[in-house]
């Protein structure tokens, strides 16, 4: 950033405590400060509205939300549980057997029926959500191919009125993950530090 080849710097899938110490440590040392937050954020992951993005939004940061389709499970196909992502690190989150992944399900399934219902395609639904968060300041969409690009583009325009937000609500309340083993890193580690530990 000194010598002027890099404007900002970020912090991606940081926790509110990180975000405030990094912050404090910028602030007392008099280094640069994390201007972004990278969280992932869509309906279905909705975690990161109860601390991380007003977090960010006390410190005036900007959020770079990842993921609005969930790893394909708002993509609008009609089993999100097939394809290439149901295979390696991420297959947990495609295995109808785990009662997280069922509940996801349940959810996509009233999700696609609302967005039918609005006249909108689900991918289109799912990113204008994202979108209408106060917080965020862009929605990186991830498309693998030209076609995915073009039609995620078009929902651009899209603006969800609050009757739609209301029932998205309805679906998967507001700072609630529905699946929390969906990560592939973990929000909370063991403690490995024996100093940390009550024995």
């Amino acid at each position: 950033m000194r010598a002027g080849k890099v404007r900002a710097i970020g912090g991606s899938f940081l926790s509110p405590e990180e975000i405030v110490e990094a912050q404090w440590t910028a602030e007392r040392r008099g280094h640069h400060r994390f201007r972004t937050e990278q969280p992932p954020y869509s309906i279905l992951t909705r975690g990161v509205e109860s601390r991380v993005l007003p977090t960010a939004q006390r410190y005036g940061m900007g959020v770079l939300t990842f993921g609005p389709l969930n790893s394909g499970w708002l993509s609008g196909r009609s089993d999100p549980t097939a394809g290439h992502r149901s295979a390696g690190a991420g297959a947990k989150m495609f295995d109808l057997s785990l009662p997280g992944v069922r509940a996801k399900a349940d959810a996509v399934r009233e999700l696609t029926a609302l967005a039918a219902e609005s006249g909108l395609p689900l991918p289109h639904l799912a990113t204008a959500f994202v979108r209408a968060h106060p917080a965020v300041t862009a929605v990186l969409i991830g498309p693998r191919r030209p076609e995915q690009l073009t039609d995620l583009l078009a929902a651009a325009d899209v603006e969800l009125g609050d009757d739609i937000l209301d029932r998205i609500d309805g679906i998967v309340p507001p700072g609630v993950d529905v699946n929390p083993g969906d990560f592939y890193i973990d929000p909370t580690p063991p403690i490995t530090d024996k100093r940390l530990r009550r024995r």
